[in-house]
């Protein structure tokens, strides 16, 4: 009894339920997790296991653990930063604003790039190759208006664009000096102007899917500079157009090859 009374003593007492060497040392008779002493029935101790889920991320080099300050909230963030740029997080929000600008910038040129070559190859337009178009006497302005025309009007959107980034929805409020048409560009956040004039369609009015369509542009952008890349390398190889270096290699396609192009080139 005295054993009896001193066991219920220290189970009401206790505020943790009873582990298992504990009960050995109140009970070394008993061999099994249930204890039974005239009677009464000590239910065994329940371990809860917590399992933490891991969320595994896809980065650029599989295995590779991205650095903190990237962590997968940006759209197109793969952990790639070898040179550690974006760890200042204001630096950070420029070069993403950077990037994305350069990357519609690359679309845009190579979407012109494709059409007017195919343009020249066909012979439906007599259009210059696209690395001499700038040097080329057009009958409907001059080289020094239409320069000074493009330094105006792109001076005008990247003013724009920077005033806004410094302080997101400023442009899109009245009398920002957008002629009136502010309501017609208020976009969600800088970078991503929307409105009936840069998002007819409404793609990205549902924030559910506006990371997606985000995500899409920023691949489909670092795709289109890449593309950019190899237009200037083919261009200062082959002295031609994109289409003209593709029907050459499609004629002949396993001697008409970036490898026998970069040969003939060094030994010529």
């Amino acid at each position: 009894m005295a054993i009896l009374g001193r066991t219920f003593l220290v189970l009401s007492s206790s505020s943790s339920p009873l582990t298992k060497n504990t009960r050995r040392s109140l009970f070394p008779f008993s061999q099994n997790n249930n204890v039974n002493i005239s009677g009464v029935r000590i239910a065994p101790a329940r371990r809860t296991v917590v399992v933490q889920a891991v969320e595994h991320r896809a980065t650029w080099l599989p295995g590779l653990d991205p650095p903190p300050y990237l962590n997968g909230t940006l759209a197109g963030d793969f952990g790639f930063d070898p040179l550690a740029l974006g760890e200042d997080p204001e630096t950070l929000k420029w070069y993403v604003q950077a990037e994305l600008v350069h990357c519609r910038f690359a679309m845009a040129g190579v979407a012109g790039i494709l059409f007017t070559d195919l343009l020249r190859v066909t012979g439906i337009s007599d259009l210059p190759v696209w690395y001499e178009a700038g040097a080329v006497e057009y009958k409907f302005a001059s080289t020094q208006a239409l320069f000074i025309v493009q330094l105006l009007l792109m001076g005008f959107a990247e003013t724009k664009r920077y005033m806004d980034f410094k302080s997101p929805g400023s442009q899109g409020k009245e009398g920002s000096f957008f002629f009136g048409m502010e309501a017609s560009f208020a976009g969600l956040e800088p970078g991503y102007p929307g409105g009936p004039l840069l998002n007819p369609l409404g793609l990205a009015k549902d924030p559910s899917n506006a990371q997606d369509w985000k995500l899409k542009e920023i691949k489909n952008g670092r795709l289109a500079m890449v593309a950019m890349l190899g237009f200037f390398v083919q261009a200062s190889v082959t002295h031609v157009g994109p289409i003209d270096n593709l029907v050459k290699h499609l004629s002949d396609p396993w001697h008409n090859t970036i490898i026998q192009t970069l040969i003939n080139s060094s030994s010529s």
